[in-house]
């Protein structure tokens, strides 16, 4: 994932700040606890394409 591009990127629900997860090749939001994916090395930032995180899914 581009630093940069990571730097920008911003949760459309919250506005808030994103956290790349390598391993599952998304970006999580905290405050919305989704994950967006990333296809193809393009995040997709739509919140109907974002997984829920479960509750005891942990967010590093």
């Amino acid at each position: 994932m581009d630093t940069k591009l990571l730097q920008i990127l911003v949760c459309p629900v919250t506005k808030g700040s994103l956290v790349y997860n390598k391993a599952k090749n998304e970006l999580v939001s905290k405050s919305a606890r989704l994950a967006y994916p990333i296809k193809d090395g393009i995040p997709v930032m739509l919140e109907e394409e974002a997984r829920r995180l479960a509750d005891d899914e942990k967010v590093e």
